[in-house]
């Protein structure tokens, strides 16, 4: 018979292959670290549980403070001292409270502050602290900021921004600064939106430059197809269909409020007049008068009786 014999030093060698090849794929080597583990770091939090009730008791802790900054950054700083990472989903919730709450000089505070530790340093971040300052009447922090954000991203701006600008420029009667960001925008290749469109159009208008306003109309046509979210749906809709169902929905509005008014008019002169009515016959005496007078004697002879009676009755219960 043949027997098969394998030798010792092969059988170890090829053991200690299958060892090393079941380590390696279940644990990776880096390059100078040694191996990595695998499961999640601890310090990472992601919760998103409780920030709303947090931030609710982040507003009611700056609420009750000053205007003076140290305090306020303090407050601040306390309130996220034993955080192993910055809450800024609690913040941004607390900002957008504040922003409900027209507190105009909190959320400026806590943007500044916010954008001080590095954190949340996007475009939503500096156009809530651009409204903010707008609102707060600071038009020089506004224009400081403005420059900042339009010379970093002078491709990459949104077209917020300059509707913003632009509105806060018109409704302050400041029209240069108004034409330079518009020209600004036609050079970048931003289309205007409609309203900034029209803005721009009235301040042609009534400066009497009717040549820009036509320019401007040819160039930036009024849209003829318009889109509305109709129970949860966008339908596309025509510029003039639009338009006339909204001015018959006012037509409607506006005589369903007039029939509204002359009913509750009417309902008014009726209890006036019922009210006078009862009032005529309480202070008139003649009718208890002419009451007794078409009975007869008997019958009033009878009823004055029974009254009596009843009287009596009562005297003897009481008593």
């Amino acid at each position: 018979m043949l027997t098969l014999t394998y030798s010792p030093p092969f059988i170890t060698k090829r053991l200690e292959s299958i060892k090393k090849s079941r380590t390696s794929s279940s644990v990776v080597v880096c390059a100078a670290k040694g191996p990595r583990p695998r499961y999640p770091r601890v310090w990472k939090t992601r919760q998103r549980i409780g920030t709303i009730s947090k931030s609710a008791k982040l507003v009611e802790c700056i609420n009750k403070l000053s205007n003076v900054k140290e305090e306020v950054y303090g407050a601040l700083d306390s309130f996220i001292a034993w955080d192993l990472e910055f809450p800024l989903i609690t913040v941004k919730k607390a900002l957008k409270t504040l922003e409900d709450q027209r507190e105009w000089k909190r959320i400026i505070q806590v943007t500044k502050w916010m954008l001080s530790k590095g954190q949340g340093r996007t475009m939503g971040s500096y156009f809530t602290l651009l409204n903010a300052l707008a609102e707060d009447e600071r038009l020089d922090e506004v224009e400081e900021l403005w420059t900042k954000i339009f010379t970093e991203n002078l491709d990459s701006t949104p077209r917020v921004f300059f509707d913003k600008m632009i509105s806060i420029y018109h409704k302050r009667g400041i029209h240069e600064k108004m034409f330079e960001i518009f020209a600004d925008m036609e050079e970048l290749g931003i289309r205007p939106t409609v309203p900034i469109v029209t803005m721009v159009g009235n301040v042609f208008k009534e400066l009497g430059m009717m040549d820009k306003y036509k320019k401007l109309k040819k160039k930036y046509p009024p849209p003829k197809w318009e889109y509305r979210y109709i129970k949860g749906k966008r339908v596309k809709i025509r510029a003039k269909d639009l338009r006339a169902i909204d001015g018959s929905n006012k037509d409607a509005d506006a005589g369903k409020h007039e029939e509204t008014y002359q009913t509750s008019n009417d309902m008014h002169e009726e209890a006036d007049t019922s009210s006078d009515e009862l009032d005529i016959e309480a202070n008139d005496p003649s009718k208890d008068v002419i009451r007794h007078t078409d009975q007869t004697p008997n019958e009033f002879y009878e009823e004055s009786k029974t009254n009596s009676e009843e009287l009596e009755i009562e005297a003897n219960i009481s008593s």
